[in-house]
């Protein structure tokens, strides 16, 4: 996969083994983008406090580590993290370096965030009301786009990313399958969408100025893809209209809910239909590009709590198909 990092260089005198981290993580897989982005602010302030040196200082380090005033505890705690990795990483390489405490980082009550899954009701307002947007001065395309991207997002469990990075030559409607590049972990997959969407997208694509293979296939300004702000913020909108209430900035729903709420409502049909779940489990794990099952795992206990009656039928035909969680 190609790099698409920013040409922008490291330079204080860790930069050959910030290069050879950053090289490292891309090789395992990881775009590292936030990574590099905050890595690049502290080489900066390295640089600034005069380290001449190959070691990581615990004052140096720390300072910038500080929290921020109006700074959210997850871009603390992520910042945190981010520099202890890489302390842990000359560690490794017998460099002296501080490695950054854990406790550094803001205190959390432990839970984990739990996905909002929307019910099949919220599902049809949503569609509903997606096919009757408006174009606006803004947004003149976003009647057509806007509704092919929120199926796209529930219809097969894509990441926005990955709807919104779709080329032309990416939509074989044809074949009805659609090649999903570089995604999470630089993993490429087809997606074959149901037989209903692929007839929407012929008709929207009838419909594309821009057909060269390379062009995006849901088009923004400049020939630039549509961007993942202007689909959530439109996103709010048909959230506010159909009156399903949103919990503030980083409580939900987001679009990513979307992706859990197609898998959990897969299992769920697969339930109804006799299926075994648990041998379910990687045909969905393939589908959603996860590198293994145990991530797709956990739409088992998420549909299992929405569901209750899911576990004592399930295992009462498969056995302790569904495990209890264990912690929050």
């Amino acid at each position: 996969m190609v790099n698409s990092e920013p040409r922008r260089q490291f330079r204080s005198a860790l930069t050959p083994l910030l290069d050879q981290y950053v090289e490292l993580k891309h090789a395992c897989g990881h775009r590292f983008h936030g990574g590099f982005a905050m890595l690049l602010r502290f080489d900066r302030h390295l640089l600034a406090s005069g380290l001449t040196s190959i070691e990581l200082p615990r004052d140096m380090t720390r300072e910038w580590l500080a929290k921020r005033v109006h700074e959210r505890a997850t871009t603390h705690a992520s910042r945190v993290a981010t520099v202890r990795r890489f302390a842990e990483y000359l560690v490794r390489l017998g460099y002296c370096a501080y490695v950054p405490d854990r406790r550094l980082g803001p205190k959390t009550s432990g839970a984990a965030f739990t996905p909002r899954i929307f019910t099949h009701e919220e599902i049809h307002q949503l569609l509903q009301a997606v096919d009757e947007l408006e174009p606006t001065s803004f947004a003149p395309m976003r009647h057509r786009v806007m509704p092919e991207v929120l199926r796209l997002l529930y219809g097969c469990g894509c990441r926005v990313c990955e709807v919104l990075h779709l080329r032309v030559e990416d939509v074989d409607l044809d074949r009805g399958v659609l090649k999903i590049r570089g995604a999470k972990f630089g993993k490429d997959r087809l997606v074959p969408p149901a037989t209903a969407l692929v007839q929407r997208l012929r008709t929207y694509a009838d419909g594309l100025d821009d057909r060269r293979p390379e062009a995006p296939f849901f088009p923004g300004v400049r020939d630039a893809p549509w961007s993942p702000g202007g689909v959530y913020r439109n996103f709010r909108e048909l959230l506010l209209g159909c009156g399903i209430p949103h919990g503030g900035r980083g409580n939900g729903p987001r679009l990513h809910d979307l992706r859990h709420t197609f898998a959990v409502h897969t299992l769920l049909r697969w339930y109804q239909q006799g299926a075994d779940l648990d041998a379910k489990l990687p045909v969905l794990a393939t589908y959603l590009g996860h590198c293994s099952v145990e991530g797709t795992q956990r739409y088992l206990h998420l549909t299992a709590e929405l569901h209750p009656e899911i576990t004592r039928r399930t295992n009462e035909s498969f056995g302790d198909v569904i495990p209890r969680r264990i912690g929050p």
